[in-house]
């Protein structure tokens, strides 16, 4: 029997693995975290492995384990952690226990500061179609997949999403250096958490040091239309055989995305060019574990997205609405570009949420500049308190303007005022983008949204 304990196991990476391991044969899991949130508490409640009480408590701690994970919301001075370290456990950081757990199988994994997500669930759900088994980490949930890790004995490929943030507080690397990919995706690079990187080559160097780290004859498969990454290529080693990518042909037609391939057309259920250069570097993936392009195109045909994703809230017949995981600067453009190519006819109304530490550094701001030009109304939510608790230098709306560079930019620092406008625009003909890593203060955006599609609907149809 492996006994595995998790310090923070309520982490969005960490639970899953968790429950991933609490099916495998000959595993026993417990953890520990002094907080745990939804949607981690109901799951873990769900499997068996919620803590009895929150805290850290170093008597769970003992020679009786095979191994301890320690997750990022931990600190380096938790006791559980202390007390492992005395007794000369191993510890495992998450990216290094998956390594561990997959050093024998063929390893794709998927950087880049943006897109890794949906192209990492693309890959898997074309896997899953075609009866393909596979070991995986992904960081969002995907349709047909009941958990976010899966850790099996029988398969041979492994599928990671392969994040640049930092792999522990005893661990500084950023974790996609670990996972050494046999098959690595590099998707574009844009300067993302100021707070560990504080210059842009310092983080155009872990790109760089990611793609030193490719197995022996590894493949690279990369976005030619980035130039840091053309340059990243130019220094490869020579045993590495480089694919890139690109845009492929397409056309919308009445709302619908149509791939063309080889004189055949496929219709989508996602759109935007982002996510078409996503499908590409899945497509080049694919077809290096021996998919043909037949069973690929044929599956991703099906591929509704990821969750939070471009994900539809609610749509009427002149009204949708999504709501998107973009938070970074070239995030927030690419999506809403997409929603602007998608509806051309319709008014765009763009919301966005600055919640992660860079984009609540005053310094970052003017990295926004321009990237939300292509909606006709833009607005932006920031809560001075998640400032404060992140200990950053306060900033006011004056300076959010300028940074995004649009006068007619709608600040607001108060959620209570955001709802009010939200109740009181204009919805009809319009497409409307809500972009969060968080929650908007716990806003509920989704229901205001359908209470007043709903309403528009039946004064219309009243009307009739």
């Amino acid at each position: 029997m492996q006994r595995v304990h998790f310090i923070a196991i309520g982490g969005a990476a960490m639970h899953n693995l968790a429950i991933a391991l609490s099916k495998k044969n000959n595993y026993k899991v417990t953890g520990s975290d002094d907080e745990i949130f939804e949607p981690s508490y109901s799951r873990l409640k769900e499997h068996g492995l919620l803590p009895e009480k929150m805290g850290w408590y170093p008597e769970r701690i003992h020679n009786g384990l095979n191994a301890v994970i320690l997750g990022m919301h931990a600190r380096e001075d938790n006791p559980e952690l202390l007390k492992a370290k005395e007794l000369g456990l191993k510890i495992y950081s998450f990216p290094e226990f998956l390594y561990q757990q997959t050093r024998n199988k063929t390893r794709i994994v998927v950087g880049g500061s943006h897109g890794k997500t949906t192209t990492t669930a693309m890959i898997l759900f074309v896997l899953n179609k075609l009866k393909i088994e596979a070991d995986y980490m992904v960081g969002a949930q995907i349709e047909g997949f009941e958990n976010m890790v899966r850790l099996s004995y029988d398969s041979r490929i492994a599928v990671f999403e392969g994040d640049e943030y930092l792999t522990s507080p005893l661990d500084p690397r950023p974790k996609f250096h670990l996972y050494h990919p046999h098959i690595a995706i590099l998707t574009g690079i844009a300067w993302d958490h100021m707070n560990v990187f504080p210059t842009f080559e310092n983080y155009l160097e872990q790109f760089k040091k990611f793609t030193d780290l490719i197995e022996l004859q590894g493949r690279l498969i990369y976005f030619d239309g980035d130039e840091n990454l053309n340059k990243i290529v130019q220094q490869l080693r020579r045993d590495i055989v480089a694919f890139p990518y690109h845009t492929p042909s397409y056309e919308v037609r009445n709302g619908i995305t149509w791939l063309k391939i080889k004189n055949r057309e496929i219709p989508l259920k996602i759109f935007g060019e982002h996510n078409l250069q996503n499908l590409s570097a899945a497509h080049i993936a694919c077809h290096q574990i021996g998919i043909s392009d037949d069973d690929f195109f044929t599956a991703i045909s099906e591929f509704p997205g990821a969750s939070n994703r471009l994900e539809k809230l609610a749509e009427n017949n002149d009204t949708v609405v999504f709501k998107d995981f973009a938070h970074s600067p070239s995030k927030v453009k690419a999506t809403i570009k997409a929603v602007r190519q998608q509806y051309p006819h319709r008014k765009l109304i763009a919301c966005l949420e600055l919640h992660t530490f860079s984009s609540l550094m005053e310094d970052f701001l003017p990295q926004y500049a321009g990237c939300m030009d292509e909606a006709d109304e833009a607005m932006v939510y920031y809560d001075p308190e998640i400032i404060e608790q992140k200990r950053l230098k306060q900033f006011e709306p004056k300076q959010v303007k300028n940074g995004f560079g649009r006068n007619d930019l709608q600040v607001y620092t108060n959620k209570e005022d955001l709802e009010k406008t939200l109740k009181s625009i204009d919805y009809k003909n319009s497409a409307i983008l809500f972009m969060s890593s968080g929650n908007f203060s716990g806003l509920d955006v989704n229901k205001i949204v359908n209470e007043k599609i709903q309403c528009d609907t039946d004064e219309k149809n009243k009307n009739l």
